[in-house]
């Protein structure tokens, strides 16, 4: 059997036409017909389909649900198919240590064997899964999240500041691979702050003039409060002129204050998948980049498909993965719905209005669904907020739960500040839960602001 190396298992030029970025994406895409995409998307789900029942997980986890091979003949019949998703995987891990058998490493694609990318998920819903990619998969990912970028306006001028965690977490790696592969942009990859205090990221962006910000919103947000603490003006003193990243909804325009008045770019995808969807210079949802991905919108309890606009889980089926893992109905658990109308931008597309928050780390509290990350847009515009909180889940001995949320806040706790919050989430969320305001940074140990790629918003204590 060939074994072949990573770069003899691609072809770069190739993929390029396939997956265009840039200006070659606006060409292929804008005013294209919804038929002519559709056509090719069955195309390449073909190929996934006929790869997946080759793979040991899928032939359990199909024959399970009753599911024979021909039942299966075009993207019309995907609801005949269970989803699955990251219990579903670790499972197959336990089954077969340390990689599971929901990949292919050890089935030829014609006659060859192909490297395989290990990477790991953060971790922040429990133990951390491997990821798994192929040559194809790992570039085509890199195209996607480039097209982003490059959708976005990033140029040959920009010192892009990356604050996404290395190590076994992808993150890092995926976003250095996409900017240094497919833009121009000089890239800074600090990384966490605990790969690079924080107090020296700031001084960064300050000597080497960073105007891109790329991470998630949390630390971006703490980075500018550093920068300030060290005399550091951001949008003076460091020339930054966006930031495109994970955003909460409604904490935008705080985000963008605190950098200046920077503009922003939010963007959503997961470690199996890579980027599914973002935001374009229309400034109107993030843009599915359906060439690739075919997304379901689905109930979070019956896992059924809901009405255009309504809430639910992201369920996606990737449509380039027809090699190592190919990934068919995975249920992401994040929430979010589609936006009405068409795209501004003339792509054939579907838009989405971007995270909501995680299905499985939702608090069912007296009734009522209560997503602990949507907090951050709740409580944006409170007075001396921070933009750090965490919500602690609790029962006591009659079984009555609860939830305590602490707010960082520069202003001092009063009975007046813990009503008004009380009222506020009340209001927001339909349910009572317990409020507590604390100084700022006090947080930062449980939240892990600093130390992880995404921080830390829900601790159970029950």
């Amino acid at each position: 059997m060939q074994h072949v190396s990573y770069f003899d298992a691609i072809d770069i030029n190739a993929l390029r036409k396939e997956f265009p970025v840039g200006q070659a994406f606006v060409e292929r895409f804008a005013g294209m017909g919804a038929d002519t995409l559709r056509q090719w998307q069955e195309t390449l789900f073909a190929r996934q389909l006929q790869r997946a029942w080759q793979i040991p997980f899928y032939q359990r986890l199909w024959a399970e649900a009753g599911v024979a091979q021909g039942d299966i003949r075009s993207l019309d019949d995907l609801g005949k198919l269970p989803s699955f998703g990251k219990h579903e995987i670790m499972q197959s891990v336990e089954r077969n240590p340390p990689l599971g058998d929901h990949h292919g490493r050890d089935i030829p694609v014609n006659g060859k064997l192909l490297p395989m990318v290990l990477q790991s998920t953060s971790g922040t819903t429990g133990r951390p899964q491997p990821l798994l990619f192929s040559p194809r998969t790992r570039e085509v990912q890199n195209l996607m999240l480039a097209r982003a970028y490059l959708m976005a306006g990033m140029c040959s001028t920009d010192v892009v500041h990356s604050v996404y965690g290395h190590g076994l977490v992808n993150g890092g790696h995926y976003i250095r691979e996409a900017v240094v592969h497919f833009t121009d942009a000089l890239l800074i990859p600090a990384g966490t702050g605990v790969e690079t205090p924080s107090v020296k990221q700031v001084e960064f962006m300050r000597d080497f003039g960073a105007t891109v910000i790329v991470g998630f919103a949390d630390y971006v947000k703490r980075l500018a409060d550093v920068a300030r603490e060290q005399g550091i003006v951001p949008g003076r003193d460091i020339p930054l002129r966006m930031i495109c990243g994970h955003l909460a909804k409604d904490a935008r325009d705080a985000l963008s204050e605190a950098w200046g008045g920077v503009e922003l770019f939010d963007w959503y995808g997961v470690g199996d998948t890579g980027l599914i969807g973002a935001e374009g210079p229309d400034h109107d949802g993030l843009h599915l980049m359906e060439d690739a991905h075919w997304v379901e919108i689905c109930d979070v309890d019956s896992a059924k498909p809901v009405a255009h606009g309504s809430i639910g889980d992201m369920i996606v089926t990737c449509l380039y993965t027809d090699d190592i893992f190919p990934i068919i109905r995975f249920n992401t658990h994040d929430v979010t719905r589609l936006l009405p109308g068409a795209s501004k931008m003339g792509f054939p597309f579907r838009r989405m209005e971007g995270f909501l928050g995680r299905s499985d780390s939702m608090v069912k509290l007296r009734g009522i669904n209560v997503f602990p990350q949507a907090l951050a847009s709740i409580l944006a515009d409170s007075p001396g907020f921070r933009g750090e909180f965490i919500c602690a889940l609790t029962r006591d001995a009659s079984g009555r739960e609860d939830l305590l949320v602490s707010i960082e806040s520069t202003e001092p706790s009063s009975p007046e500040a813990l009503a008004q919050y009380r009222e506020l989430l009340k209001r927001k969320l339909g349910v009572e839960v317990n409020v507590e305001i604390v100084a700022p940074t006090s947080l930062a140990k449980l939240t892990g602001v600093e130390s992880r790629q995404k921080a830390i918003r829900l601790i159970d204590r029950r």
